[in-house]
């Protein structure tokens, strides 16, 4: 038996989607700007998948754009926002995502941007009268903070966090990859100008993603080139990729409550089953409490042992895919940045283990029951 617990990273393809996006492999191969019959029929099958989209996510088809994934999208927002709005001041977290971070980090070397960070406590959790402090000092700032944290699963109240934006005329920018398809997204009531998807982290393909952008926020495009998008994203269109997100997101709002309750069973159990079979384990960030974090992320923390320095190895070994770190920096792994800005101790063990539908009670216990085996070995 090979376990697979990396559904953070990515997610098996679904059946059903496989199956949606095979006739736009082989059958329906024309150029969706192409003026010929072949190419309206695809042109028709795209929009028809951004108009899927809009309606699951309670928004307009004209404000849904179809990119290369979560990263592009996520760049396009911060970029774009301050080049074609002009704002030049920036509210983050030392949390989220190196395709935020990293964007924030060039703007603000490029002289384009000032960055303020969110204090958080240990466990990641925000303090949001930090961010009222900063917008009532800093009009028109873009604020870019995740709905739940790739890494250690926390999730923050992206509704409150806008309903602050908007109080102060602040730009709000969430990276809601981790979240898309695994809670229902009303962007009526989340107040973002924009939000972003990644079609492989709910069992679509990878290579495509997409970002909204709210009809009052005007930019321009990230990416040059044809018309594509409405203008904004040049480029001929990844058609089966499109077709394949708009079925995986189709099928997780569909059975979205009978796969919350397995996935969390499924969590519930492996934090049973490692403070039964082991001693000093612990849970990084908030992600051992079900209301307040990301259901399909479990961040263990381990007993410190020189285990540590092997341990995704040694996992794999054992047949069980994860991922993870320590806090700290030696040879090529750098750390995780997130555990880092917690304070985590580096000498302990972390890995994250993540969830899917997929997952079964066989295999958490199998991984639970390893890991204890392998820390048991070395710490009597």
């Amino acid at each position: 038996m090979r376990v697979y617990l990396d559904n953070a990273a990515t997610t098996p393809l679904d059946k059903e989607v496989f199956d949606a996006m095979a006739p736009f492999m082989l059958e329906h191969f024309g150029n969706p700007s192409s003026i010929h019959a072949h190419g309206r029929e695809v042109r028709s099958a795209i929009e028809k998948a951004r108009r899927t989209v809009a309606t699951l996510l309670n928004t307009s088809p004209a404000e849904i754009f179809f990119t290369s994934g979560g990263t592009e999208a996520d760049n396009a927002a911060i970029v774009c926002t301050c080049r074609s709005l002009g704002i030049t001041h920036a509210v983050s977290t030392q949390l989220e995502h190196h395709a935020v971070l990293h964007t924030l980090e060039m703007l603000e070397k490029n002289g384009e941007m000032n960055v303020s960070y969110l204090r958080h406590d240990k466990r990641g959790v925000l303090d949001l009268e930090h961010l009222e402090e900063l917008l009532a000092s800093n009009p028109r700032t873009l604020v870019s903070i995740m709905h739940a944290n790739n890494e250690i699963g926390t999730l923050n109240d992206i509704e409150a966090i806008g309903a602050i934006c908007k109080k102060y005329d602040a730009i709000f920018h969430s990276d809601t990859v981790q979240t898309m398809g695994h809670y229902k997204h009303d962007l009526q009531q989340v107040g973002a100008n924009f939000i972003v998807g990644s079609s492989h982290k709910f069992h679509g393909p990878k290579g495509v993603g997409f970002l909204y952008c709210d009809a009052g926020t005007k930019i321009q495009p990230l990416i040059q080139g044809g018309a594509q998008e409405r203008n904004m994203r040049g480029g001929t269109e990844n058609v089966y990729g499109i077709i394949g997100l708009a079925k995986a997101l189709e099928i997780a709002y569909r059975d979205m409550v009978e796969h919350a309750k397995h996935i969390q069973s499924l969590k519930d159990r492996m934090i049973f089953k490692l403070r039964e079979q082991l001693e000093d384990v612990s849970f990084n960030g908030m992600s051992e409490f079900g209301d307040k974090s990301l259901y399909t992320v479990l961040n263990v923390s381990l007993p410190a042992s020189d285990i540590n320095e092997m341990l995704l190895f040694s996992l794999d070994i054992n047949k069980i895919s994860a991922s993870g770190g320590s806090a700290c920096s030696s040879g090529a792994n750098a750390g995780s940045h997130v555990l880092r800005a917690l304070g985590v101790d580096p000498a302990r063990g972390s890995v994250r283990f993540s969830f899917s539908k997929y997952n079964t009670v066989d295999e958490i216990d199998y991984v639970a029951e390893t890991l204890a085996k392998m820390y048991k070995k070395v710490l009597v």
